[in-house]
């Protein structure tokens, strides 16, 4: 089998032209049923996202996981009557699921299976839109199809057989060729990321030159981080009311009250369970988390799972290592927060909690004195004299600090002013002792 044949494999999917989708999820006990409907609800907003419709979500009580089928065979009997009466074309787990599971899944129900980690692959390569983004997704997708090179070769060479050719001893030996070729396509895709990267690394570096204080707004698919970028700067940034809207990251330049320049980044947002080779696909996208000053940590209050969305995305900043940064807590969708108790738990457990609504822009002065009061903490406030011989030198202190006074004495400028980091050095001569 030949390059073609491995594009094949890169593009595939079951799902690619399929409408109509029947969701699946597993739970322990009772009091686990309602969470399981949530996340039910949750994969059906990636359904929507992706343009599949749904025709019912089914939780379904576990016990223990079967190695072969995921599901019992009583259980499995139920569902395979649904799928006739419903006549759903694929067939989703809220849970992953094996490539030995899948195949067998696929043989009893004789449609397409696959889970959520697939769908989210799939929701991701639908709407990448930077070459970046689409080169991240491509090794993300490799990645997940490698293990299950089988189950593809089987679709494949029955494609090729009209549908009834079955998976030889000459596909057995196929595979290992395929298999070889996928991991040289994960290197040269390594390789192109690589390059990629590079040219990220010198606009970060001139970002970082600049010294200008730089906030990521981070949180959950859909708390509204797009929305409040919008707001804030008036930027011509897609919102949607979809899982994934965002996938690449915005950055655009604000002024606050106190005429301090900020840049604010708007970054992809988080999801349980989100797939381990996406946050490794993208981590050189989500890496503009480390390296700005300030975290926003955007969360939809009026979500019932909103406890849960906000430790996801702890965790995704603890992998990330960024958890060393200064968070400003910022609970969204406050006018549609039908819970107080949601709203109290959240602001006992993370500090510095903010409450706005970025749709109607409501609660924005608590952000902003927030915002202005941890940009002061990454500065000294310093009473300076500073000969006009050089007032290049005041020039870059109101360019790049925040002046609070300043007045002309004689041959000096004598200025209150807070000073980055780059400038302490060589404002020290000046320093006034007080």
């Amino acid at each position: 089998m030949k390059e073609k044949q491995i594009q094949k494999y890169i593009e595939y999917t079951d799902i690619k032209n399929l409408k109509t989708a029947l969701l699946i999820a597993a739970y322990e006990s009772g009091k686990d049923k309602p969470f399981c409907e949530e996340y039910l609800k949750e994969l059906g907003r990636l359904c929507d996202t992706y343009g599949l419709e749904v025709v019912a979500k089914v939780p379904c009580p576990l016990k223990k996981i079967d190695v072969g089928m995921f599901l019992g065979s009583g259980k499995l009997d139920e569902l395979l009557q649904m799928t006739h009466d419903l006549k759903p074309e694929l067939i989703i787990f809220d849970d992953e699921i094996s490539p030995h599971q899948q195949r067998n899944l696929e043989e009893f129900f004789k449609k397409p299976v696959i889970d959520r980690t697939e769908l989210i692959i799939e929701v991701f390569a639908q709407r990448a839109q930077t070459r970046e983004a689409k080169l991240q997704i491509e090794l993300a997708k490799v990645r997940y199809q490698l293990p299950r090179l089988k189950r593809l070769w089987t679709h494949l060479s029955r494609q090729s057989a009209g549908g009834g050719a079955h998976l030889k001893g000459e596909g057995e030996k196929q595979i290992e060729i395929d298999r070889r070729l996928l991991k040289k396509r994960i290197d040269q895709l390594k390789k192109e990321i690589e390059d990629v990267t590079s040219k990220r690394e010198t606009q970060r570096s001139a970002r970082l030159r600049s010294e200008i204080p730089t906030f990521a707004i981070v949180g959950y698919t859909n708390a509204g981080k797009s929305t409040l970028l919008k707001a804030l700067t008036h930027a011509d940034v897609l919102v949607e009311d979809k899982l994934f809207a965002t996938l690449d990251t915005t950055t655009r330049k604000y002024a606050m009250p106190s005429k301090q320049e900020i840049l604010l980044v708007d970054t992809v947002g988080f999801i349980r369970k989100i797939p381990h080779m996406l946050v490794a696909a993208f981590k050189s996208t989500l890496e503009e988390v480390i390296h700005t000053d300030v975290l926003i940590h955007l969360i939809d209050a009026s979500s019932p799972m909103a406890e849960q969305q906000a430790e996801e995305t702890m965790n995704v900043l603890k992998e990330l290592n960024a958890l060393n940064r200064p968070i400003i807590t910022v609970l969204n969708k406050i006018d549609q927060c039908q819970n107080s108790l949601i709203l109290m738990k959240l602001r006992v457990k993370y500090p510095k909690t903010i409450q706005i609504s970025a749709l109607h822009q409501t609660g924005f002065d608590q952000l902003m004195e927030a915002m202005m009061y941890e940009v002061s903490l990454m500065r000294k406030t310093l009473t300076l004299r500073i000969p006009q011989s050089q007032y290049s030198l005041v020039t870059e202190i109101m360019r790049d600090g925040r002046v609070i006074s300043l007045e002309y004495e004689e041959d000096d400028v004598a200025l209150v002013a807070e000073i980055p980091r780059s400038l302490e050095g060589r404002v020290k001569p000046f320093i006034v002792e007080l």
